[in-house]
């Protein structure tokens, strides 16, 4: 199947409204803004399918307008079912100058036999915003099956004023290379990443913020970076899928309180 999503913003009296949204099945879009007067939208990534079968073609494109400010959320975990031939999903995102997007997608379950290759362009102008995470897990671990998947690969790049800034290229294919191995996994069985770029951030104060919570989360180990350009990089490895997204939205209300909500992430 493939399937296309394209969702364009705009901004009224301050506040950012759904000027353009196109999806064909499995995807839909809801909004669930509570307050129509605040200056952030939220809206909702549904699917009908219960997850990425095989052959499927995701793409997805995103574009906010100057100063409009958008949080994309999505309803559950996605899971990345037995494949012969592989799944694909392609993600554009277009932010005009001042704009703020926050993306915190489920954590990713892929099954045995999932082959997944994702491909993430976003591209940001002056002054925009962008908190961007991913959670990648081990696949149904009460099943038996932990790294029983072909190959998952996702890959980010971050352009700013059309220069490459940051590139995120994780490839994992648990039967060439020993996942658990000292220097990657190393006995740990999911990871989450966030990436936070921002022309005004307090680089040291946010640093510390980060490291003063994460440091008191039990079983994980995590790093902070500062990116090449105004923002951070946090990776995280821990085993519990949960815990990781949790960490995720708390760290992206740390760095940018306007990404607190309090909408409630469907299981």
């Amino acid at each position: 199947m493939i399937a296309n999503l394209h969702i364009q913003t705009a901004l009224r009296a301050q506040s950012t409204y759904l000027e353009k949204v196109f999806f064909t099945p499995p995807f839909k879009v809801a909004n669930i803004t509570e307050d129509k007067k605040a200056a952030t939208l939220q809206l909702m990534l549904m699917s009908s399918s219960p997850g990425i079968l095989d052959e499927d073609i995701y793409r997805l494109k995103i574009e906010l307008a100057a100063n409009t400010s958008l949080q994309l959320h999505t309803q559950s975990y996605q899971r990345l079912f037995n494949m012969k031939l592989g799944a694909e999903q392609h993600t554009e995102v277009r932010l005009q100058p001042g704009a703020y997007f926050c993306f915190l997608p489920h954590p990713s379950v892929p099954h045995a036999n999932a082959r997944f290759t994702a491909k993430n362009n976003i591209y940001l102008t002056a002054g925009c915003r962008l908190l961007w995470g991913e959670v990648i897990t081990c696949g149904r671990k009460l099943n038996g099956e932990v790294f029983h998947f072909c190959k998952y690969h996702s890959v980010t790049n971050i352009f700013v004023d059309n220069r490459l800034a940051i590139r995120e290229n994780m490839l994992i294919v648990p039967a060439s290379v020993d996942i658990t191995a000292m220097g990657l996994w190393e006995g740990f069985t999911h990871q989450a990443s966030l990436i936070y770029v921002d022309e005004t951030i307090a680089m040291e104060e946010s640093i510390q913020q980060i490291n003063a919570y994460l440091s008191q989360q039990p079983g994980i180990v995590y790093g902070v970076t500062a990116a090449p350009v105004k923002g951070l990089v946090v990776r995280l490895l821990g085993t519990k899928a949960e815990q990781l997204f949790n960490c995720l939205k708390e760290m992206a209300a740390i760095l940018s309180p306007v990404s607190s909500n309090p909408i409630a992430y469907a299981r």
